[in-house]
């Protein structure tokens, strides 16, 4: 654990405000869920809560079959890392952010798909230049908990229509799963 030096106190509605600088960091948006621990030192840790890291085992088996089905990787998201691979290196992907490029699209509730090579390449991995094929937002009681996606192995390939509808069919799944 890393001290940030900021001391904050406890208004008299039990609220404490989380400096703005650190919500920026760690990517903390108004409207967030956090997860409180404590621990028998008397520590309290707020955790951004992941509805998709419940479900790791259901994203990783999701992400084998439709990587299977699609012949290509197939990546599995929470709103801020990469949560399950199959069909590329697990090393590789393992804990990676999202592109600032796949946020916006998370954000505006789309689904992408790379058709043609006059497109616009999305990378959804921050620091991988691996593009998108097709991508397909979580949606879960309303609100964007991720997104599946498939992921180029060649610059210029493109989406096929069973990709994007097996991205969709995993997302839509997924998002059932979180409600239940």
């Amino acid at each position: 654990m890393k001290a940030t030096g900021i001391v904050r106190r406890i208004d008299d509605l039990g609220r404490v405000v989380i400096p703005k600088e650190i919500r920026r960091t760690m990517r903390i948006r108004e409207g967030d869920p956090l997860e409180i621990y404590t621990n028998t030192d008397g520590e309290v840790i707020f955790k951004k809560y992941s509805p998709i890291n419940e479900l790791s085992d259901g994203a990783v088996q999701a992400a084998e079959v439709i990587a299977k089905l699609g012949n290509a990787p197939a990546v599995v998201f929470d709103n801020d890392h990469v949560v399950a691979v199959s069909g590329a290196s697990k090393k590789e992907y393992s804990q990676r952010r999202l592109s600032p490029a796949l946020e916006e699209l998370l954000q505006q509730r789309k689904s992408y798909e790379y058709t043609s090579s006059g497109e616009s390449v999305v990378y959804p991995v921050e620091g991988l230049k691996a593009h998108a094929l097709a991508v397909a937002p979580i949606i879960s009681n309303g609100d964007v908990s991720g997104a599946v996606a498939f992921v180029a192995e060649k610059d210029s390939e493109c989406a096929t229509m069973k990709q994007t509808l097996l991205a969709k069919t995993a997302a839509l799944f997924l998002g059932k799963q979180i409600e239940e």
